[in-house]
């Protein structure tokens, strides 16, 4: 029986797709057309495995991204933590004119004074924490009203400020939590007007930050597992946090900004030291229990689809097949005859 003109794939693109030239898997044209065709030169098994999509990416371990705390009010730098110092709700981050700036929790930045009147989620935001922070009286809701005065007359005085029972600008710095000082940008006895930096700050757990490629975009999934291999050989389990996307500016007037992937992964073991470079295994996806064979094994018929050339003790056939996943140099296939154990003909 004649066997099937081929195209042999020569190549094989991210997300699998693929390139062939219209060759012959022999280098004769005529061996096509002879009854008995010359075995090819080199077999593979089929085999049945979990294949997987993964790919270990350079990472930074450390505490994750950082916040960038910008001064409220004219005056002078009076006090700054050191860097590397944990800080939480009702700590100063920084004074100006010995006033403290205090920390408070909550996702909305200050943005406007607050006083008698005021109503919206930065006032429940700020009555959360007057409450948090063992103040009573007034009833924790969206409307600042004199017993909120009250509460923040206490806590004006408890922190040194003047007791007008109104919280202005620069009183107060919310964060998503317990913050961790990461660097300074003042100093102290230096001026300070509003806008100007006085530190960097970020989340107090550790954690890896990867920045990939736009081609790598699959690996950036939030919430799936990786693992991360410490300096020491020693790996530890994580999961992606956060996910963000970053545009890099041209370094040169003829070329065009690049699209980079920031991601966040959280980490299980805290102990690990940082900072450290790691080296962090991504998952894409998975396929268990499914039949695969080299990619080199993968012929593209002239007819149309994908096949491979089966080699039997009476010489070789070929089989049309579905092509699944690729990775690790290996393709998923499908298709009738097909079996673990089956030799396949791969080039030498």
């Amino acid at each position: 029986m004649p066997r099937r003109a081929v195209l042999v794939v020569v190549a094989l693109a991210a997300g699998g797709a693929l390139t062939a030239v219209l060759l012959s898997r022999s280098d004769s044209s005529q061996a096509a057309d002879k009854d008995t065709a010359a075995l090819p030169p080199k077999t593979a098994e089929v085999t049945r495995q979990t294949l997987t999509d993964s790919e270990t990416v350079d990472g930074e371990l450390g505490y994750g991204t950082t916040t960038s705390a910008v001064s409220r009010r004219p005056g002078t730098i009076t006090w700054l933590p050191e860097t590397g110092q944990a800080l939480s709700r009702g700590q100063a981050l920084y004074k100006v004119n010995n006033e403290p700036t205090s920390i408070m929790y909550g996702g909305l930045p200050a943005y406007r004074r607050l006083a008698v009147g005021s109503e919206g989620p930065d006032v429940l935001q700020l009555e959360q924490n007057l409450k948090n922070l063992g103040y009573t009286g007034f009833t924790v809701d969206d409307e600042y009203t004199s017993a909120t005065a009250d509460a923040v007359e206490e806590w004006q005085d408890d922190r040194g400020f003047d007791e007008t029972g109104a919280v202005e600008l620069g009183q107060v710095v919310f964060t998503d939590g317990p913050v961790r000082v990461d660097s300074l940008a003042a100093s102290q006895g230096a001026p300070i007007a509003p806008g100007q930096p006085v530190l960097s700050y970020s989340g107090t757990t550790k954690a890896v930050t990867v920045e990939l490629d736009a081609a790598d975009q699959r690996l950036a999934k939030r919430g799936a597992r990786v693992s991360a291999t410490l300096p020491d050989d020693s790996t530890v389990a994580g999961r992606i946090d956060e996910v963000s996307t970053k545009i890099v500016p041209a370094t040169a007037p003829e070329q065009e900004p690049t699209t980079k992937f920031e991601v966040l992964v959280a980490i299980s073991n805290q102990k690990a030291p940082a900072p450290a470079s790691v080296a962090v295994e991504f998952t894409a996806s998975e396929r268990k229990n499914v039949l695969t064979v080299p990619v080199a094994a993968l012929l593209a018929l002239q007819e149309g689809g994908f096949g491979v050339e089966v080699v039997g003790a009476d010489g070789s056939r070929y089989v049309p097949v579905k092509t699944g996943m690729f990775a690790g140099g290996r393709v998923e296939i499908s298709g009738a005859g097909i079996a673990a154990g089956i030799k396949v003909g791969v080039p030498k």
